[in-house]
């Protein structure tokens, strides 16, 4: 959680060229800690290099790579649709079908808060273009890992049984 720490990770990611899909950033239970969550799209070899020098950065704590390991990821999405007489009762009816909430109502839109996972967002997004989607804002994926798995800050995973 220093100044210009994300910087140098991008950085990093710009000059061997490599595109970050999805980036989310934000605190952690832990005072001056912050999660990087990352998504990005290369080969297993690349991923291992990327995970290599990601390791050399001095603000770097931890890299963890989710792929083989059980997880849940999330994403969160609001979306400002068009609203009429004619539409607000299907645009209700396909968020309520996604467990969204409508966070603000006007009388020509709806803006629609939604999370879940990439795949729920974007089937959500295909059932609302039809109807005209005015905006959206997505965040970055975030994961954790999944069940019992522990992760530690001093570099080593342990196992904690389930209760």
């Amino acid at each position: 959680d220093k100044p210009g720490a994300l910087t140098r990770i991008t950085t990093m990611f710009a000059r061997r060229g490599f595109n970050i899909d999805s980036l989310a950033v934000g605190p952690t239970e832990r005072t001056g800690v912050s999660c990087i969550t990352m998504r990005v799209d290369c080969s297993e070899h690349s991923l291992e290099q990327i995970e290599k020098q990601l390791n050399k950065l001095i603000s770097v704590i931890k890299v963890t790579d989710f792929t083989e390991t059980a997880h849940v990821t999330r994403e969160l999405v609001l979306l400002k649709v068009a609203a009429d007489e004619r539409t607000r009762g299907e645009v209700v009816h396909i968020v309520d079908i996604f467990r969204g909430k409508i966070i603000d109502v006007s009388r020509k839109s709806y803006v629609i808060e939604v999370t879940g996972t990439e795949d729920k967002i974007d089937a959500l997004i295909e059932l609302l273009r039809p109807v005209g989607i005015k905006e959206i804002v997505r965040t970055g994926t975030v994961a954790m890992f999944g069940g019992t798995r522990l992760l530690t800050v001093d570099g080593k995973d342990k196992e904690r049984g389930a209760a």
